[in-house]
């Protein structure tokens, strides 16, 4: 070898361009190898990367490579999520265009991300605001439309009444817009939606079938759905008090999950969008008041749950189903209409949202449900609601029936209760997951392919018409969509009737571009976009790796999107991930200085008392506690300054090495500099290897106890790696690595001290070839230069796993623990053939055992073979 240290500078750049240059990483559909998909979430062209990004790509690169070498076809691809609000806002601050912007971002992205050394096939590289992407998309709306999965109707939204524009939930905060501050209005916008409700059982069902996904994320799409058995009870109207408005319906429908507590009712409460409150509101100019105090909050559920709860009395009241006191009817403003009918009674002894209510407006609170072994007597709720198990009490003929049985029991009356030729009650089954409404009032993003006409109605654009591309002349001077002021781009012939018509200025929501791009990259650079065999050939995803953050909505939506091409024949798999895996995060400290404003680490360092202080002017600086890498906070590492200062396989080491993949690793200068010397170490083994042993060696008959020893320590770590990295243990896979270097120094230090046998040379040749191939998915850039000047065959990114003789696994020694009086003070190694009685005397012999027993005879010795031993001294 002609120098004594890995010189990664040099080193990495020339591999990375004879890899791309051989193209090793372009997959062919024509491949006859078993297929292995993996796939990281695509990114959001935002800008720079920074090596927290990183983590979650180089995880699914070491199962590409590790596959790759494992014989299979892998699929390894990269694209962009590149549609979204967040190009629209540089350009409006920026006065550039979002696609300029977009592509530009892709461009340095694409560069950073090649810096890490990912076996990417970039042929397959995809932009989901590219035209040839979005217009596949518009052709899957128009067969989910035409399959009557997508529908179009009035909905709620967030809008900002001065951006003109509809906001998500997460930017309203405090009831403003993000960015004008406004207050934010509840307004019925026509929306379209995808059926989504309707596979809910479905969904829940098909996550049974998932059993390589984190149990987490199953639970959480579990709750997400939000299964629940329950009743609906019809409230019988009592009557209307004068000056109320004639028409009124006969009765309110109520759908709950707690008929065993309808004794401890005290009110009715309907949603601020109930028809029955439009109704109301029409005549009653302090309802709509209220109504529109209402819709001045955030739309989502959390916001609605948690904010102060409000109602308005209507001065209706209800007869109770079960012959209880009448209950008054409000108007609140926690009912979400989109759950159950949009109607609830209310129980305040046993639901804190209930007894706030109920609290501030001075309601009944009565207890039903008696905990446990308490005295009904004693038992009070003055101080909060009682939301645990036990039995009913003041509750009539319920008195003294478990929860599940008052249930039951209240379920079989009201269902044998007739009310004008219906029960009083009837069984349902409802879901928390409502229908996902994917218009967005905005410019960058898919358009919608529908032309609304006057006589005609929403009409489909024809497929022949297709891609409906987005106009590239557009304005951001004016607050509002672009689209909707565009002056000619909207106007289109109706294509039913070919009257004059406007062609729908909604947007898709960027969930649909990220809930079928995995079956995209099935199909080869040049072919139609979504090709069913290509599909069905490399779906599902066998490992797909991303951020527990997505573990509800683009998982769910892609599940979603994959079931309805299966039902229109464009698919043929039901799931699309096999295999999930959510990867912790990278974290470092944060920095900042006397005035407070945050600083890049590369602008601080130690001063001489090894205080933290700004370069250049010694200025203190406030180190904080480890954040997630934040553009914003600054504590960020650039992938350029690591490949330049250590090389990116050091960084790609610590990654894997630092702490189980599915927790946050903290970046540090010291996790980072051990990760260096490692790399180096390897670099040092193989050349002391080559060394000994510089010529390969013919395989010997036989072998020495040191070379048996060092083979299975080869052999042992290649087995135990491969188990790891199938099962993405990748810091343990690091351990293991560690370990062996540690037996591989020692040989070579006991062969330099003797003479060199046949055997040793080829166990070390061996283990130097096992050490480089265990290692090439973590630090290919090294492997590859280790495995050159070891000779070997081509290119490592291209060789066979170390084989694994299974002989030399058995082990045909064991070590014991042994204790003294029931503390452990050390071990011993004997064959596993040794009886009781050998390893006995085995251990009587051990220097440790005489210092403790200090002469005298120990009282007991207990041999559990091939387990432990211990001393009673």
């Amino acid at each position: 070898m002609s120098t004594e240290r890995y010189n990664a500078r040099e080193a990495e750049p020339r591999w990375q361009k004879i890899w791309d240059e051989r193209g090793i990483y372009r997959t062919r559909n024509d491949d006859p190898r078993p297929k292995y998909y993996v796939l990281e979430m695509f990114p959001y062209p935002s800008g720079r990367i920074h090596i927290g990004h990183g983590r979650n790509y180089v995880m699914g690169d070491v199962v590409a490579r590790f596959k790759r070498m494992k014989g299979f076809n892998v699929l390894h691809p990269m694209g962009w999520d590149a549609f979204g609000l967040p190009a629209e806002n540089a350009a409006i601050e920026r006065k550039t265009h979002p696609g300029k912007w977009t592509y530009e971002n892709i461009a340095t992205m694409r560069e950073q991300l090649k810096l890490l050394g990912l076996s990417l096939d970039w042929s397959r590289e995809i932009a989901t605001c590219d035209p040839s992407y979005y217009g596949e998309q518009q052709r899957i709306f128009l067969d989910f439309l035409a399959g009557g999965f997508v529908y179009r109707r009035e909905s709620e939204v967030n809008w900002d009444p001065v951006d003109n524009t509809v906001l998500a939930n997460e930017q309203v905060i405090d009831g403003r817009g993000w960015r004008s501050g406004a207050l934010v209005e509840r307004r019925k916008l026509a929306q379209w939606f995808f059926r989504i409700s309707d596979a809910s059982e479905e969904l829940l069902a098909g996550l049974d079938t998932l059993e390589r996904w984190p149990d987490k994320v199953r639970l959480m799409q579990r709750n997400w759905i939000g299964r629940s058995e329950g009743l609906h009870v019809r409230f019988v109207l009592a009557d209307a008090p004068a000056g109320r408005p004639e028409g009124l319906p006969s009765e309110i429908k109520v759908y709950t999950t707690r008929p065993d507590t309808l004794f401890g009712a005290s009110f009715l409460a309907l949603s601020p969008g109930h028809p029955l409150t439009e109704q109301l509101a029409a005549a009653d100019p302090a309802l709509a008041g209220f109504v529109e105090e209402c819709r001045r909050g955030g739309t989502s559920t959390a916001e609605i749950e948690t904010q102060e709860k409000m109602g308005f009395d209507t001065g209706l009241k209800v007869r109770h189903p079960l012959g209880g006191p009448d209950l008054p009817v409000y108007v609140a403003n926690f009912v979400l209409m989109e759950y159950g009918t949009g109607a609830i009674f209310g129980c305040p002894a046993h639901d804190q949202r209930d007894f706030d209510f109920a609290t501030k407006y001075s309601l009944p609170i009565t207890p039903v449900v008696l905990p446990p072994d308490v005295d009904p007597a004693a038992f009070s709720v003055a101080d909060g609601p009682y939301e645990g198990d036990g039995v009913l009490f003041n509750s009539h003929f319920l008195d003294g029936l478990t929860v599940p049985a008052a249930k039951e029991k209240v379920a079989l009356k009201l269902e044998n209760q007739i009310l004008g030729n219906a029960p009083v009650g009837e069984r349902a089954v409802n879901y928390r997951l409502r229908d996902w409404g994917i218009s967005r009032q905005r410019y960058w993003g898919c358009p919608i392919p529908i032309v609304h006409c006057d006589a005609c109605g929403p009409v489909p654009v024809p497929a022949d018409q297709l891609p409906v591309r987005l106009p590239e002349d557009v304005s951001f001077d004016q607050p509002g969509n672009p689209l909707d002021r565009h002056p000619t781009w909207k106007h289109v012939d109706c294509p039913r009737c070919g009257a004059p018509a406007r062609r729908e200025t909604d947007t898709m929501d960027t969930f649909v571009d990220s809930s079928w791009y995995f079956a995209r990259f099935a199909s080869e650079p040049g072919t139609a976009p979504l090709q069913k065999a290509a599909a069905d050939q490399w779906l599902a995803v066998d490992q797909y790796i991303g951020g527990i953050e997505h573990a509800i909505l683009h998982l769910l939506y892609s599940r979603f999107f994959i079931r309805t091409l299966k039902k229109l024949g464009r698919v043929s798999i039901a799931e699309p991930f096999a295999g999930l895996f959510t990867q912790g995060m990278i974290v470092h400290e944060t920095y900042k200085d006397a005035e407070g404003r945050w600083l890049f680490p590369e602008e601080v360092e130690r001063d001489a008392e090894g205080r933290p202080v700004k370069v250049g002017t010694g200025e203190p600086v406030t180190i904080g506690a480890p954040e997630k890498m934040s553009k914003s906070k600054k504590n960020v590492v650039p992938p350029e300054i690591v490949a330049d200062t250590y090389g990116v396989d050091c960084a790609r080491w610590f990654m894997l090495a630092d702490t189980p993949p599915e927790r946050d690793s903290e970046w540090t200068s010291a996790g980072i500099e051990g990760a260096w010397r490692f790399v180096q170490r390897i670099w040092r083994l193989v050349g002391e290897t080559l060394a000994l042993a510089p010529e390969a060696v013919a395989r010997p008959a036989d072998f020495g106890s040191e070379s048996i020893t060092l083979r299975r320590a080869a052999h042992k770590l290649a087995a135990q790696v491969e188990e790891d990295v199938e099962r993405l243990r990748f810091n343990v896979a690091v351990a293991r690595v560690h370990a062996f270097a540690n037996v591989l120094n020692d040989a070579l230090v006991a062969a330099r001290k003797a003479e060199l046998t046949p055997d040793l040379a080829f166990a070390l040749r061996e283990a130097a070839e096992f050490l480089v191939g265990v290692v090439a998915p973590m630090v290919p850039h090294l492997a590859e230069e280790c495995w050159g000047v070891l000779g070997g065959s081509g290119l490592v990114a291209e060789a066979r796993w170390p084989t694994v003789e299974p002989d030399l696994l058995v082990e045909d020694s064991v070590t014991l623990p042994i204790q003294i009086n029931g503390k452990r003070r050390g071990e011993i190694t004997v064959s596993k053939e040794a009886s009781p009685a050998e390893v006995e005397k085995a251990v009587l012999a051990l220097d440790l055992i005489a210092q403790a027993l200090d002469g005298r005879a120990p009282k007991r010795i207990i041999v559990v073979p091939q387990r432990i031993v211990n001393v009673v001294a």
